[in-house]
């Protein structure tokens, strides 16, 4: 109990999120114990997620929101809470993801974040470091609720043929992701291409990159190496990844062309059948 006694509020969004749980619940009259029996949750889970040991879901702010009448405050704060728990050097290209009118990615060996399944997040974040896996997965996947917004962002991707093949987490995570994949095939808005090995060499040799675009703010490309990033707004450079993304663009299948090699895929190397 000293715990919940010395949260500071200020010491993150995790922790801004535990003291106003703990203060709406004891304001409301009732334990730990008691509030987790009115939303179906156990009272242990309670009391982590209000001494910031536990990330909350959206499912259980809604539910405490409803519970406690907060007017929705908890749920206001989930995305905020999940977008604290990304690597530090990451947390602007998802303020980037939040606030872009349109995202064009180029990813050369695996599916862009936006666009995992969840088994294909953890065995992606798995890798060699398996400490807080769920709760990194959980912050991962958050960042997805941007096509859930009122006027989400047009998303690009053109994808290398080679992701197809690079299996990620065993062959069922594969046809779960191949399939997440085909399940954008009729959204205007989220778009896969796939650049077929037949293209041979290409603009994109260099590497993945992402070009951010605004309402009316300056276009933004962004990097990735390993444990950091590097978003840039550099004139020169945006031109440059513009140019190429167009390049990638004409090179790749079309929308329609990806998802037929996609549904080969999984027939072929994942022993899917897919009507």
């Amino acid at each position: 109990m000293a715990h919940i006694n010395t949260l500071d509020p200020g010491a993150s969004p995790l922790d801004y999120y535990g003291f106003e749980l703990r203060r709406y619940r004891e304001a409301a009259g009732l334990t730990q114990r008691q509030l987790g029996e009115i939303v179906n949750y156990t009272g242990s889970l309670v009391g982590q997620v209000e001494t910031a040991r536990k990330l909350p879901t959206p499912e259980f702010s809604e539910r405490v929101d409803a519970a406690l009448g907060t007017g929705g405050l908890l749920s206001r704060l989930v995305p905020l809470v999940l977008r604290s728990q990304l690597p530090a050097w990451f947390q602007q290209v998802a303020e980037l993801e939040a606030r872009a009118v349109e995202i064009c990615t180029f990813q050369t060996h695996v599916v862009h974040g936006l666009l995992q399944s969840p088994s294909y997040v953890r065995a992606v974040l798995g890798v060699l470091d398996q400490d807080k896996l769920g709760d990194r997965t959980a912050a991962r996947l958050a960042r997805q609720r941007i096509f859930e917004v009122g006027q989400p962002p047009v998303f690009w991707m053109i994808l290398s043929e080679a992701a197809l093949y690079q299996e990620i987490g065993g062959h069922e995570v594969m046809r779960e992701q191949l399939a997440h994949l085909l399940a954008f095939e009729d959204d205007p808005r989220i778009n896969v291409q796939i650049l077929p090995y037949s293209v041979g060499e290409h603009p994109g040799l260099q590497g993945s990159f992402t070009v951010f675009r605004f309402v009316s703010d300056p276009a933004i490309v962004y990097t990735e190496g390993y444990s950091s990033g590097h978003p840039t707004a550099n004139p020169d450079t945006v031109k440059d990844c513009s140019l190429r993304y167009d390049h990638l663009q004409a090179a790749a299948l079309s929308i329609k062309g990806s998802a037929e090699l996609i549904r080969g895929v999984m027939e072929d190397r994942y022993g899917e059948q897919v009507a």
